[in-house]
């Protein structure tokens, strides 16, 4: 006990130094928001991959999708690497770095109301984000307090409340760029973390042979036998909704695409596309190849309501680990999990503040503007901005941790929810919006109508898809749905849009 409550002393006090360092760096919008967008590659994509990846995919997925797919849920890690970490990095970070610094946008509402003209599409844009930000975060909350209820013997309660406190704290103090340098810290942490938790969780079942030798003879619900180590599972086609939902998701998120917005220059996305894919295959890969062995360990406790409590799978595997190994655990969980809460908060802040309470008027070729202000704010308004969106990050804190402290679901349906909505309203416009000059503004509202409400009328019937599926049906299904409608409506000023995207004529 002692080592374990020395190192995570050491681990949080290494935390608000970093936020402390930072402050100074956090007194403008562009400071606070995105680190003055002079952020390094191996900053960014460790800030990409630890937001990525949290206690709900280490509890949460690893736990619940390991039970029903076995080793085949290591697929689900593999497609985050590929799909969620190299793929989005090579189609969207160099376009999202270019447009939205030559657009002048901050955010993602940001960005929609200015490369659409319309400032109705920016605040329904922040509206959704902060919205379905909360449930993701009441998620990560209760993914990262079941482990250290486990490692330390704390309750539950407590636990959220501390790393909610302590999230705040440096996340107020240093804005953007301490809570990348603390990634980057995390990031590191988490890396050492899932090889050495791999290597023990193997070693006390005789090793990897044995262990894969014990999941062939497992018997399935049906009956059968060897599903559970075979190469695709026992459901292949609800896994790839899976590898859908957690991987290409990502190219939708407000807190993960606006990671884009603040690095370097492009040579930086072409190292970071690599340092990021690479984390991303250790870690997600490990995770879900270590929840894949969950059946060995026994079957987890049932919820009141006679279902499996899935989130209990990874702790009771980590339970009996030595105590110097479940410190380390708490600390791989802990890193990964206030890398997300940081970002997550930072985004919904920023969005509410920038979005809704100060939307500054963008002037470009083709668009008829509502008002006039000046080019440059003033430092005091820019200091006035930077207060609001500390007080929001407290107000968004607050929501968040009540829902936390009373989670209506498994941590994979809370964040299932979260994604299906935002990735299905944001992800079609918004890389549309990069590539394609016919997106028009109905377009994009079409596609919030049915990201959002498709999410919302499921959940309203008691979730007759899971809400997994339905997210991944989301995110596919917004494509089609841009492109139609776009195709029937009226297009935006060609001047305009030749003016945007001039950006990439270079």
């Amino acid at each position: 006990m002692f080592i374990k409550i020395l190192l995570t002393i050491i681990f949080l006090a290494v935390t608000v130094a970093v936020g402390i360092y930072s402050r100074k760096q956090a007194r403008s919008v562009d400071g606070f928001v995105l680190g003055g967008r002079n952020v390094g590659p191996w900053l960014t994509a460790f800030a990409y991959g630890t937001s990525y990846f949290s206690a709900v995919v280490f509890v949460g997925y690893a736990g619940q999708f390991g039970w029903k797919y076995g080793l085949s849920s290591t697929w689900i890690g593999v497609g985050n690497a590929l799909i969620g970490s190299l793929l989005a990095w090579i189609v969207l970070g160099r376009r999202t770095k270019l447009m939205t610094q030559h657009i002048e946008s901050r955010t993602m509402p940001d960005f929609f109301g200015t490369r659409f003209a319309s400032q109705g599409l920016r605040v329904a844009a922040s509206i959704i984000a902060f919205v379905f930000l909360i449930p993701y975060t009441a998620g990560v909350y209760k993914g990262i307090s079941t482990l250290f209820e486990m490692g330390f013997g704390i309750p539950y309660e407590y636990c959220v409340i501390g790393m909610a406190v302590l999230t705040a704290v440096y996340v107020i103090l240093g804005g953007y760029k301490a809570t990348a340098m603390n990634d980057f810290v995390q990031g590191i942490i988490m890396l050492f973390g899932i090889v050495t938790v791999i290597a023990a969780v193997l070693s006390s079942q005789g090793g990897l042979s044995a262990a894969v030798g014990k999941m062939a003879v497992l018997p399935a619900d049906d009956g059968g036998a060897g599903c559970f180590a075979d190469l695709w599972g026992p459901d292949p086609w609800n896994l790839l909704g899976v590898v859908v939902l957690t991987s290409l998701g990502t190219w939708g998120l407000p807190q993960m695409v606006g990671k884009f917005y603040s690095i370097t220059d492009e040579s930086a996305i072409r190292r970071g596309t690599i340092i990021s894919t690479v984390f991303a295959l250790v870690v997600a890969g490990g995770c879900y190849f270590l929840g894949g062995f969950g059946r060995l360990f026994g079957t987890p406790p049932t919820l009141p309501n006679g279902r499996l409590d899935f989130d209990a799978i990874v702790p009771s595997m980590l339970g009996t680990l030595p105590d110097i190994l479940i410190a380390l655990v708490v600390l791989l969980v802990l890193s990964a999990s206030m890398s997300t809460l940081a970002s997550l908060v930072l985004t919904s802040s920023s969005t509410m503040t920038l979005d809704l309470i100060y939307r500054d008027k963008k002037s470009l070729p083709g668009e008829v503007e509502e008002g006039s202000i000046d080019d440059t704010v003033s430092e005091r308004v820019e200091r006035r901005k930077v207060v609001v969106m500390r007080v929001l990050i407290v107000f968004f804190i607050v929501i968040s941790l009540m829902l936390a402290l009373n989670p209506p679901t498994f941590i994979a349906q809370l964040m299932g929810i979260s994604w299906g909505a935002l990735a299905g309203a944001f992800l079609a416009p918004f890389m549309l919006g990069l590539y394609w000059r016919g997106v028009t503004t109905a377009g994009v509202w079409a596609c919030f109508v049915w990201g959002v409400g498709l999410t919302l009328v499921n959940m309203l019937l008691g979730n007759p898809m899971n809400p997994i599926n339905c997210g991944a049906v989301a995110m596919v299904g917004g494509f089609p749905v841009v492109w139609i409608v776009s195709l029937l409506t009226p297009k935006l000023p060609q001047k305009r849009i030749d003016h945007i995207f001039a950006c990439y004529q270079h």
